[in-house]
């Protein structure tokens, strides 16, 4: 029963917030007007209202309104009664502080797998997967534990860039990371490019947007895969 869309950005250059995905959007959340807001993540340090009415503005371009769950005085109650949910990018590690402290890790799991509409961004993909150790965030507060939500069986690193030839950092690359990653843990990483996502039907997963996303496995290569591969048994 799941319906995700598991972006690697809300943003893609020369464009508006969320806007390369408004007839995605509008199909996704086709049967609710309402949609609940988890603003947790705080780009930049960014307040939940703050974010909040961002998100708003974004939304009445495709005529759903928005609310954030930190208007809801019990959290849970509000992501168990949501026709439709949303969790947007900023610091993966706050983000997930914040749902472990609000006991809302169970609720969102359940409200996704019961077949609730659900849209993720960066860090809002990012707990889609099993753990959130391939975020490329700073970890400036320690959350409880690193595990996520699990709703598809491998991780994923959004704003995947690829290394530049001609660049003079001497810095690692995201690729570089993500063997680090694998020299501790097994289960694949799908780096996503900006303005690719997942699209997740019932037990479907497809990945959509222009560009190819890269894999890695463990033990293994990193390979290209191309828009509308089906990933549905991947792993």
């Amino acid at each position: 029963m799941k319906n995700l869309l598991v972006a690697s950005t809300s943003t893609i250059h020369g464009s508006g917030y969320l806007e390369y995905l408004h007839d995605n959007l509008k199909e996704l959340f086709k049967t609710t007007d309402e949609v609940l807001f988890i603003p947790y993540a705080r780009p930049g340090g960014k307040s939940h209202q703050d974010y909040t009415s961002l998100v708003q503005k974004a939304f009445q371009k495709i005529n759903k309104s928005i609310k954030g769950i930190h208007e809801f005085n019990d959290p849970v109650k509000a992501i168990n009664e949501a026709k439709g949910i949303f969790t947007g990018g900023g610091n993966t590690f706050v983000l997930v502080n914040q749902l472990y402290k609000n006991n809302l890790i169970e609720a969102l799991r359940n409200a996704i797998e019961s077949g609730t509409p659900y849209l993720g961004t960066s860090a809002g993909s990012n707990i889609c997967g099993l753990t959130m150790h391939t975020t490329n965030d700073m970890p400036i507060v320690h959350p409880p534990s690193f595990k996520t939500l699990g709703v598809f069986p491998f991780n994923i690193n959004p704003h995947y860039l690829d290394p530049d030839p001609n660049s003079t950092h001497m810095g690692e690359s995201r690729e570089t990371r993500i063997k680090e990653f694998h020299g501790f843990n097994t289960h694949p990483v799908i780096g996503l490019r900006e303005g690719s996502w997942l699209e997740i039907k019932d037990d479907s997963i497809t990945l959509k947007g222009q560009l190819m996303a890269r894999v890695f496995k463990y033990d293994e290569l990193p390979y290209e895969i191309p828009t509308n591969t089906d990933l549905t048994n991947f792993h």
